[in-house]
């Protein structure tokens, strides 16, 4: 089945763009995405960039497009709520549009994939993920990226691709189901994925950065994945009661040994094992960890029934004006 535009013969895509601190590479990507949407003159364009309290001069770069390219909205955040947030802001702006491409702005993702998105979603796919083939990064990064899909794929409840990233394309019908995914501790691709719709991947080859560093450190990475592992998956939770199990027949059997010692062979009984300190320490050390993953899950629930805004608005440039003093939240 294929997209029909009979009634409507300019279809609209917006591209939603989070920035964080990318002014150095926001004017090459911006004048690779035009040429590469020069391509497709059948279609209306929007390119919605969210800059992420950006420390930099990424937002005044932004607003120095917006001024020689009418088709660029600008959101701008009051502080740094994160990469999964800014994509959400730029999705709860781009609920009119037929389709809504999400991309990176440092030119890992080629704009000229996004065409063939699109191309795939005419003949009546809803979301098109871009899948990375190869990537150019260090062996620690594809390392500790292939341990991660690894495991999500071992616990989690819903079945999320790997080498899979937050470049896609999603049609107005899926963006609709996913804004309403409201959970602070976001997994977007998770989400996606739980939303449901025909799904396809799209392989490329993923390119260098332009400029500047990437915003997913290490800390940032583990936060992330902990998020994925924890929003879509209780393994952890019933590892805990398995564990518990085992370590109970384990002393079980402890007891029964010291027992038949006792009353067999009492002569090979040896008062003060060492191995007790030793196992007291293991056991708490144990206990500890089985609290923290506990109280990972419950952590998640407090920040959930605070119900706060995901994120404000200090400034939105959309159509014909800008407004540095309107804020809005977002449930």
């Amino acid at each position: 089945m294929t997209r029909s535009n009979e009634h409507d013969p300019t279809r609209r895509v917006s591209y939603v763009l989070p920035v964080y601190n990318e002014s150095a590479n926001i004017p090459a990507f911006h004048a690779a995405l035009v040429e590469a949407t020069e391509d497709r003159p059948d279609l209306a364009f929007e390119f919605v960039y969210v800059d992420d309290g950006s420390t930099d001069d990424s937002l005044g770069e932004l607003l120095e497009l917006r001024r020689t390219d009418p088709r660029v909205t600008v959101l701008g955040l009051s502080r740094n709520v994160g990469h999964q947030v800014a994509v959400t802001a730029g999705l709860d702006a781009a609920t009119e549009p037929d389709a809504v491409i999400v991309m990176d702005t440092d030119l890992q993702d080629p704009p000229q994939v996004s065409l063939e998105m699109l191309r795939i979603w005419e003949k009546g796919v809803d979301v098109v993920y871009a899948q990375r083939r190869t990537r150019r990064d260090s062996a620690f990064k594809r390392a500790t990226a292939y341990g991660f899909y690894w495991l999500l794929d071992k616990v989690a409840s819903i079945e999320i691709p790997r080498n899979v990233g937050d470049f896609r394309l999603m049609d107005r019908r899926v963006v609709a189901e996913v804004v309403r995914y409201r959970e602070r501790d976001r997994f977007l691709r998770g989400i996606v994925a739980h939303v449901g719709f025909r799904q396809e991947a799209l392989l490329f080859d993923r390119d260098e950065r332009h400029a500047g560093t990437t915003g997913y450190p290490l800390r940032k990475m583990l936060a992330f994945a902990t998020s994925g592992i924890l929003g879509f998956s209780t393994v952890p939770l019933r590892m805990i009661a398995r564990l518990g199990y085992a370590l109970s027949a384990a002393s079980l059997a402890g007891a029964a040994y010291v027992l038949w010692v006792r009353l067999f062979v009492p002569e090979r009984a040896v008062p003060g094992w060492a191995f007790l300190g030793v196992g007291m320490f293991l056991l708490s050390g144990l206990q500890l960890i089985m609290m923290g993953v506990i109280g990972s899950y419950v952590g998640r629930v407090y920040v959930e029934v605070q119900q706060r805004p995901l994120y404000s608005l200090a400034l939105a440039a959309r159509g014909g004006s800008a407004d540095r003093d309107r804020t809005a939240s977002r449930r």
